[in-house]
């Protein structure tokens, strides 16, 4: 799991064990008269749905918001859903006791913001202050009130009533359980379910980049041979150690390989791949089939099809939608277009990949498509940084913004992370900005040759450009907020 950078006293998370199954709980603070492992960076999570609570490494926690999306999908069973809805219960009161008029922030005559005289700080008042929020006796459902479960991601330091070998066997009971009522999911949705049976066909994969690295580590993970190709060799490493193989060149990957797929970063980068010097179009010869799962425009696309035929090969685009943390989950969408045979041949490659996958008819449309996807993505994405920034302007509390936005239509997890980037001022590449803005760009053109205006679109993508300005080019999306803010 990804390091918990940024949490604190009071968050929602997610804490995993092993290979047991991520639990939704809260970090709180400890008994007095418990400490902290030694040399251990963690937290004291208590867990919802369980009278339980441990000491969790960092590296095995995660926002409850930003991931809770994916945890819902990839985790089944009666026990976790008790746990999951004592969360939403709990949110729902930390929300009513909010917003009831007792409670709340009211305006002075003078304008100043101030809380009523009976209110309690909120927790997003606390960490605004620099401070953690004030713990509650009454965070938590009654033991009475939620069946007792021994489950969850557990480190086991210290628990509350019984010994950690009774809790790793129940544990590891439930997880049996909760696996046995998990429904088989579609054939071409997300491999979490251990359900995908490997080609037998030889994968080959150029481009080791934050999509490219998570795709094949699936790969791999699902039992597929694989042989990887990177510019900078070094990126090959931990997957040469995790049993892929090493092609020194595209068109020896190519070659060797019966399908061999690429992700790349724009047209130019993906052109040069085929028709460079060693590149695919080398190693194509009649049955070989290639896989361009790069973000480009319908005439790139279009030409990298017509080469790649002209020698007898076999052509797909398949971009994905997602980004590296969805594509380390195996939680990508597949857009594809060209060969439908080919599409169906890689069938057990974006199962693994991914949780859904269209096919889209004849080459350009899958391009098309998802320029027009991150094309809405991108507006959204600098709508959200403006309506930030404007609340900052405007004396309003961010996280105050936050919680009424994950509380309506717009929730998502996309939406979670992104706001949380900003509040947090850590721009950690998930989406570079530079491909997001690309894409407008693209897009922005694709509307052009059909005689269309994309007026949002425009405006979009010259905030992004500021943000380029700005050197934030290999930062996260969201670092469009700091070009608002200027």
């Amino acid at each position: 799991m990804a390091a918990g950078a940024g949490l604190r006293v009071g968050d929602l998370v997610w804490g995993k064990l092993g290979r047991y199954p991520p639990w939704p709980g809260k970090i709180v603070n400890p008994p007095k008269d418990l400490k902290k492992p030694r040399g251990k960076k963690c937290f004291f999570v208590k867990f919802f749905g369980t009278e339980d609570h441990a000491w969790i490494k960092v590296d095995q926690l995660k926002s409850y918001h930003v991931h809770k999306e994916e945890m819902i999908k990839s985790t089944k069973g009666k026990r976790f859903q008790q746990a999951v809805d004592a969360v939403e219960e709990f949110i729902k009161s930390k929300v009513s006791a909010f917003t009831s008029e007792d409670k709340s922030r009211h305006i002075s005559s003078d304008g100043k913001r101030q809380h009523s005289s009976t209110a309690e700080i909120s927790e997003h008042s606390a960490r605004k202050r620099g401070r953690p929020p004030k713990e509650e006796k009454d965070s938590f459902p009654e033991p009475s009130t939620v069946k007792r479960l021994v489950t969850g991601p557990v480190v086991g330091y210290k628990w509350k009533s019984e010994s950690c070998s009774a809790i790793i066997h129940q544990l590891k009971t439930t997880a049996e359980e909760e696996a046995e009522s998990t429904s088989i999911q579609a054939a071409d949705s997300t491999a979490t379910n251990g359900s995908v049976t490997p080609t037998d066909k030889r994968i080959g994969f150029l481009g080791l980049g934050l999509m490219g690295t998570g795709i094949v580590a699936n790969l791999l993970k699902m039992g597929h041979t694989v042989t990887v190709w990177n510019r900078t060799g070094e990126k090959c490493d931990p997957f040469l150690q995790e049993g892929a193989r090493l092609g020194r060149t595209p068109a020896e990957v190519v070659s060797t390989c019966d399908i061999t797929l690429s992700c790349i970063s724009d047209p130019k980068a993906a052109k040069d791949l085929v028709l460079g010097p060693s590149g695919v179009l080398q190693g194509i010869r009649p049955g070989k089939c290639y896989v361009d799962m790069s973000t480009v425009d319908p005439e790139t696309s279009t030409e990298i099809s017509q080469v790649i035929t002209s020698r007898g090969g076999r052509f797909l685009e398949a971009p994905v939608s997602g980004n590296r943390q969805l594509s380390e989950n195996g939680m990508l969408v597949i857009l594809a277009a060209g060969d439908k045979a080919l599409f169906d041949d890689c069938s057990s490659c974006f199962q693994a990949m991914g949780k859904k996958s269209f096919y889209l008819g004849e080459v350009g449309n899958a391009s098309k498509m998802m320029l027009i996807a991150n094309m809405i993505l991108g507006s959204f994405m600098a709508s959200v940084a403006e309506g930030f920034t404007l609340a900052k302007r405007a004396s309003q509390s961010q996280e105050v913004l936050l919680y009424i936005l994950s509380q309506g239509p717009l929730a998502s997890a996309f939406l979670d992370q992104k706001c949380q980037n900003i509040l947090q001022g850590s721009f950690k590449p998930d989406f570079l900005l530079k491909h997001i803005q690309k894409d407008l760009r693209l897009a922005i053109a694709m509307g052009d040759s059909v005689n269309h205006s994309t007026p949002m679109a425009a405006a979009a993508n010259e905030v992004f450009k500021k943000a380029k300005a700005l050197d934030q080019s290999e930062n996260d999306m969201s670092a469009v907020y700091l070009a608002c803010n200027q």
